[in-house]
């Protein structure tokens, strides 16, 4: 006999969870905030409206179903089912952080802010929570299958990421490294570093590149299954060129890099901690992940 469904509520620490760890009382963290301009009413208000969201969420499960939930620090010590319903409560990129994370588990995004984040990704309000369930159970909600992207390195390390994965030095400085594009072209730069984005990533880091260098290259859609790729402030020298600097990726073609600065890392959707160190004479290939998303519309 199989088990009932379990939804795992996925959530991250609220700021004044934070202030609190910081500063040991409400009346420093108060003095603290005072002297920003800000009120610890305020963030009060965020922390309460998280919480509610959460407690809605909770309720609304079904009797028959098991529970689990999961803060953003220990996504990466946490077993997921495959028959697991996942529903994020917080900001579009708690979503992100988790997708590396699953299989093709669906996804609930709950916005417990409403006007404070974009709500690309967590596109439901907390009291649609009951009525999704059932049908996400069952197969019969739409879902979006949101292509991601994959780093694979020589020594067999991989990394996901939904939004968009950063392959560079960890501290910023210059990096350096051999870039191999789809059609066979070969150029050593010294960069900022690059980016490979899906359409999801679209809306946020590279379409800020884009907008900046005046790039008429074309962003993908969230489900279209070509990633777009930046790189960062290349720097034109006698050894280094700026010829390639950016890109499409449809489906089953990579970006190649050689690395030639000891280390450089890649990480994705922001998470630094979880990454990939790439040492001297490492190769990594970059492209479309045989893996997606598969978000409640």
């Amino acid at each position: 006999m199989s088990l009932p469904p379990r939804l795992v509520l996925v959530h991250r620490r609220t700021e004044l969870d934070e202030l609190l760890d910081r500063h040991s009382t409400r009346g420093q963290a108060e003095f603290f905030l005072h002297h920003r301009g800000r009120s610890l009413a305020e963030v009060q208000a965020r922390h309460d409206a998280v919480q509610a969201a959460r407690l809605d969420v909770t309720r609304a499960v079904p009797a028959p179903w098991r529970q689990g939930a999961v803060e953003r620090a220990d996504l990466d010590r946490f077993l997921f089912d495959p028959a697991d319903v996942v529903v994020v409560v917080g900001q579009d990129g708690l979503v992100a952080n988790v997708a590396k994370y699953l299989t093709d588990q669906p996804v609930i995004g709950v916005d417990p802010e409403p006007g404070r984040n974009p709500g690309v990704l967590v596109n439901h309000s907390p009291g649609q929570v009951a009525g999704l369930l059932p049908a996400v159970a069952a197969g019969r909600s739409p879902v979006t299958e949101r292509a991601m992207v994959t780093a694979r390195s020589d020594d067999g390390q991989e990394l996901s990421a939904l939004n968009e994965i950063y392959l560079g030095h960890p501290t910023q400085q210059s990096a350096r490294y051999t870039l191999t594009t789809p059609d066979g072209a070969t150029e050593r730069q010294s960069s900022s570093g690059l980016i490979v984005a899906t359409g999801t990533g679209a809306t946020g880091w590279c379409r800020s590149i884009r907008l900046e260098r005046h790039s008429d290259l074309p962003l993908p859609t969230a489900a279209d299954p070509t990633l777009t790729w930046f790189v960062r402030e290349a720097w034109p020298s006698p050894a280094t060129g700026t010829a390639h600097t950016e890109g499409l990726l449809p489906r089953d073609t990579r970006l190649q890099v050689t690395v030639e600065t000891d280390p450089l890392v890649a990480f994705g959707d922001g998470l630094e901690a979880d990454r990939l160190i790439l040492t001297w004479g490492q190769q990594v290939s970059l492209g479309v992940s045989p893996r997606t998303l598969h978000h409640v519309d």
